[in-house]
């Protein structure tokens, strides 16, 4: 029984985090697209990212919303939860760059994000990168779960009602 609660514990905080994510990732992509022009001269901005600020313009977004779709989806949250933790680390990457090695900031992004300033907005996407992280881990301990217990839920339920 204790296994039982444990699992579904695990599952109610792995479908937390994805949808925490999934919400990021729909007010991130909207905000780009609504924003389209704003978000390429942003990117045009960037030394490193202006040859790519055309491409980078649509693929962010786009990719963005595929994630949403991947984390909704519980048989594909776990490569959702992956791709969610690279992203977010490679947008954190970026911006300890620009944060810490550029010697000119570009604007920041668009919405609430760009009220918080750069350094806020690196311990936002920390949190962020933590956050998927632990999706990971969780989501592969459902997983590993399932796999010694195929039979499932309804089985256990069963023989935890049978035991009483």
């Amino acid at each position: 029984m204790r296994r039982f609660k444990k699992e579904k514990w695990f599952r109610r905080l792995v479908d937390g985090i994805s949808y925490s994510l999934g919400l990021l990732f729909i007010y991130a992509a909207a905000s780009k697209l609504l924003e389209y022009d704003r978000f390429v001269v942003t990117i045009g901005q960037s030394a490193m990212l202006t040859p790519y600020a055309g491409l980078l313009a649509w693929l962010v977004p786009v990719a963005e919303l595929v994630l949403v779709v991947l984390l909704v989806f519980e048989k594909f949250r776990l490569p959702g939860l992956l791709a969610s933790f690279s992203l977010m680390v490679m947008f954190t990457a970026y911006i300890f760059i620009v944060l810490y090695l550029m010697r000119e900031q570009p604007c920041g992004c668009g919405g609430v994000l760009e009220k918080l300033g750069w350094e806020a907005h690196l311990m936002f996407n920390i949190g962020f990168v933590v956050l998927a992280g632990i999706g990971v881990a969780l989501q592969h301990t459902v997983i590993s779960n399932r796999r010694e217990n195929p039979a499932g839920l309804n089985e256990t339920k069963k023989a935890i009602k049978t035991s009483s």
